[in-house]
């Protein structure tokens, strides 16, 4: 079995990326998400995001970055062959080191209503539900 792999998240990964994404339940490729619009957002968090690789393909990707005060993950994505093997995991504590080197204090997620699997691993990796808060957003 060929070794996994991290490492920063660039531009040049956005394809296999976006495959990655449709390829996993629970992730919703949506407005905010184009190519420009993620190569704008690594622009603003460089370092923060990453990618899982073996042999040259990406398994595993995570959007991360932060305002200031919060740090946020966004699309958390292990491809399903890959599941299990901790990957993760690996990627969420990499997001984790570099937004405490930011000096931020506190992360957050989304998580769909409808997406058990991913509610019960953020669960399982410490993460809380946060009780009265209620996700909210308008278009611009």
């Amino acid at each position: 079995m060929a070794a996994i792999t991290t490492r920063e998240f660039v531009i040049g990964d956005y394809e296999q990326t976006v495959v990655l994404w449709h390829l996993v339940e629970g992730v919703e490729v949506a407005e905010g998400d184009s190519k420009e619009e993620i190569r704008a957002y690594l622009l603003r968090n460089p370092g923060l995001s990453r990618v899982a690789e073996t042999n040259g393909t990406i398994v595993g990707a995570a959007l991360c970055g932060h305002d200031g005060r919060r740090g946020l993950i966004y699309h958390l994505a292990v491809a399903p062959a890959q599941h299990g093997q901790g990957i993760g995991k690996r990627l969420v504590q990499e997001c984790l080191a570099g937004l405490r080197t930011a000096g931020i204090a506190r992360a957050l997620i989304l998580v769909a209503h409808d997406n058990p699997s991913g509610h019960a691993f953020w669960l399982r990796s410490g993460w809380e539900d946060v009780p009265g808060a209620m996700l909210m957003g308008i278009d611009l």
